[in-house]
């Protein structure tokens, strides 16, 4: 397990770094197919052009990782310079990872191929079905596409307008509880002959319209080339190099992704320093140092200009009401005391009561103003 997270590293890390430096150039592609039969190799140039002849090597019966890998590295010797590899397999795979491979040995379930060829060859690597490699040698990317692979086994891989499903149809039920592999691999050929294979290959591709009402049916594989009967329009025979072919459309796909994830890896680092933390705060903090003295400073004559005002309306209008009540006070008393003076006047009309008293001026002047009450 250690050593396989570690080829798993390698194999994620080439393509940002070994991949990219040729990529803006001319690449060549090394396309290697691993068939239950045979692996090919072919060299190819940036688009798609062989470079040499195709290279082949017979599968080892019940062929397990190690062998297989020992035969890549060995056409790969046989080849020329290339720059990059895309690998098709027989069976289910996932970023690289094996998951099935039910045409070769034991020891491929979890098995990390792509780390494997990438640490063998010192080259980035892309492993994809070998179906899917094939059908992206021949898909035009319009409408709903099929494409089967006939060969030890039955590959299948549909493309929905250009984006690709990776399909096990060879282990779906087909013909009397028989699955499409049962039926149409390299054993059932070998077993019932071509007439008989190619009677239920026909019914197959029947079936297969009406399952996927597909718009075009492509049949390839070494077995293909066996194929006899009279062919619908929608359907056509694709040669085995498209397998190869593919490749290169494999590593584009790779490359489009992995030059976007290049792209923002080498972006992220130059904009980093100046959205920094140590260099916004600067930024953010001179604001701040700059807006406190503002509200500090504004606050300090506002609370003075207000407390000066505050007070004169205040302190002007209350003792200006209270002065004026007094006056108003005052004034009450005015009439009393000529209400007083008055009866002074009545009493000069009796000299003798005023001559016949002896009391003193002040006194008889408070008598008087009690005696018109009596």
């Amino acid at each position: 397990m250690k050593k396989s997270s570690a080829k798993t590293t390698s194999r994620s890390a080439a393509p940002t770094v070994t991949a990219l430096a040729p990529g803006t150039l001319a690449p060549k592609t090394l396309a290697i197919d691993i068939g239950g039969t045979g692996i090919k190799a072919l060299t190819l140039d940036a688009v798609g052009k062989p470079v040499n002849d195709r290279t082949r090597i017979a599968t080892p019966k019940h062929a397990r990782p190690k062998q297989v890998i020992a035969i890549v590295r060995k056409l790969a010797k046989a080849q020329p310079g290339f720059d990059r590899v895309s690998v098709g397999f027989p069976g289910v795979v996932k970023a690289g990872m094996i998951y099935t491979a039910a045409n070769l040995g034991k020891g491929w379930t979890g098995f990390d191929l792509g780390g494997g060829v990438e640490q063998k060859l010192k080259k980035p690597v892309r492993v994809a079905n070998d179906a899917d490699i094939q059908g992206l040698g021949c898909a035009t990317g319009h409408g709903l596409e099929l494409v089967i692979t006939l060969g030890t086994g039955f590959g299948s891989v549909l493309f929905a307008e250009g984006t690709r499903v990776h399909l096990e149809l060879g282990h779906h039920p087909f013909h009397r509880g028989k699955t499409y592999e049962d039926e149409l691999g390299e054993r059932a050929l070998k077993k019932i002959g071509r007439k008989r294979w190619n009677k239920l290959l026909q019914e197959a591709v029947a079936e297969l319209q009406k399952t996927f009402n597909y718009d075009r049916l492509y049949i390839g594989g070494g077995n293909s080339r066996l194929v006899n009967f009279k062919l619908p329009a929608n359907v056509k025979i694709i040669s085995n190099e498209d397998g190869l072919l593919g490749g290169i459309a494999l590593w584009r796909d790779a490359v489009s992704h992995a030059g976007e994830t290049a792209a923002k890896s080498i972006a992220t680092p130059a904009p980093a320093p100046i959205k920094s933390p140590a260099v916004k705060a600067p930024s953010k903090a001179a604001p701040r140092v700059v807006a406190k003295p503002v509200p500090s400073a504004s606050p300090k004559p506002s609370p003075g200009a207000s407390r000066v005002p505050s007070p004169r309306p205040a302190v002007k209008p209350k003792p200006a009401r209270i002065a004026n009540k007094p006056a108003l006070v005052v004034a009450k008393p005015a009439p009393i005391a000529a209400n007083v003076a008055a009866p002074p006047a009545v009493a000069e009309s009796a000299p003798s009561a005023a001559a016949s008293s002896s009391t003193p001026p002040p006194m008889s002047s408070a008598q008087p103003a009690g005696a018109p009450i009596k």
